[in-house]
């Protein structure tokens, strides 16, 4: 493919790609490939999206995961299921190495992530918010999104790793 120079958004002066520009490109110079989407989980105004880009055979070349909650901005309060599509979108043409001079995530992805980032540094987390989620995903690939939509800490990722694994066993063994 060509060398291309996508146009950026500067965020706490870091370049950022916009998820339309990436999309631009591979419609532009990946004929024949598609871009699909699945809505993996839409559970108490939260929900995970998986977008898988597959070349002319139907062969998978790329995946991308985002989450999105209903209530973390303006905008999403309308469209949160419509932002976590496109920013699933935009990680899987970034791991496909579309717009990654700077970095995988998305200008839409880094803003979104910037503005609900809680004040004081500090990312607080509601652990028994988390395990009664945990609890509802049925799919190992909105679970592993879920984990890593949470940003958390190592030790906050020690507090939690339990009740993620126990759920990864119980969904493998099919279990609700």
């Amino acid at each position: 493919m060509a060398e291309k120079k996508f146009k950026t958004v500067d965020i706490k002066g870091k370049e950022y790609v916009e998820v339309n520009e990436r999309v631009k490109y591979f419609v532009r110079e990946y004929a024949g490939w598609s871009i699909e989407t699945e809505l993996l989980s839409n559970v108490d105004e939260i929900c995970v999206f998986k977008a898988t880009i597959k070349d002319e055979n139907g062969r998978v070349m790329a995946t991308g995961h985002a989450y999105e909650k209903e209530s973390s901005s303006f905008i999403n309060k309308t469209s949160y299921i419509e932002n976590c599509e496109t920013s699933a979108v935009g990680r899987a043409l970034g791991f496909l190495g579309i717009g990654i001079d700077t970095s995988i995530a998305s200008s839409d992805e880094v803003a979104n992530a910037v503005k609900n980032q809680p004040s004081g540094g500090g990312n607080k987390v509601d652990f028994d918010k988390v395990r009664t989620e945990v609890k509802k995903i049925n799919s190992l690939g909105a679970l592993g999104g879920y984990w890593e939509s949470l940003n958390l800490s190592e030790k906050q990722k020690q507090v939690l790793r339990a009740d993620f694994n126990k759920r990864r066993e119980e969904i493998k063994g099919g279990g609700k």
